[in-house]
């Protein structure tokens, strides 16, 4: 009687079948996951960005006290997720500007906080050397690497 089953040259063809594609699929799956820190990446900072950008019309309007010699923007990323006090309202209603503070999805660093992963600009810091100082004018990446798009994370 002959045993039915496959040879090990069978075998040993579907293993590198097999090895072949996978080899073939694991770039694309990394570009993937690239992909989509990106995208959480451009999300993060349109979120931060946009609250940064509601916080100082709030205080143009009048609606944030504010000291002499202010700019308008947030001391700290905090106050755009806890809120400030409506001066213009009676019943001394907060504002608040985003739900929650987003990190930088490139940080190496899961254990530190949110806001700190991000480098912050100042608003009398310059565009070509960001520094951080007494307010919050722009966030931006920490990260070095570049993107797909071939600028560099810490230039969007």
């Amino acid at each position: 009687m002959r045993c039915r089953g496959f040879t090990l040259i069978e075998m040993v063809v579907t293993v590198a079948i097999v090895g072949l594609l996978a080899t073939a699929v694991f770039p694309l799956a990394e570009l993937g996951v690239r992909r989509a820190k990106e995208q959480e990446l451009r999300l993060a900072l349109r979120t931060i960005r946009t609250g940064l950008d509601a916080y100082k019309a709030a205080a143009d309007q009048g609606r944030i006290e504010l000291e002499v010699g202010d700019s308008g923007y947030p001391k700290t990323l905090h106050s755009l997720v806890d809120g400030v006090v409506d001066s213009k309202s009676a019943d001394a209603e907060m504002i608040y500007f985003i739900r929650r503070l987003p990190r930088d999805p490139f940080y190496p660093d899961p254990s530190l906080p949110a806001a700190e992963t991000w480098m912050l600009r100042s608003y009398a810091s310059p565009p070509d050397n960001p520094q951080s100082g007494v307010d919050i004018y722009d966030v931006i990446s920490q990260s070095q690497q570049i993107g797909i798009n071939g600028i560099p994370y810490n230039e969007w």
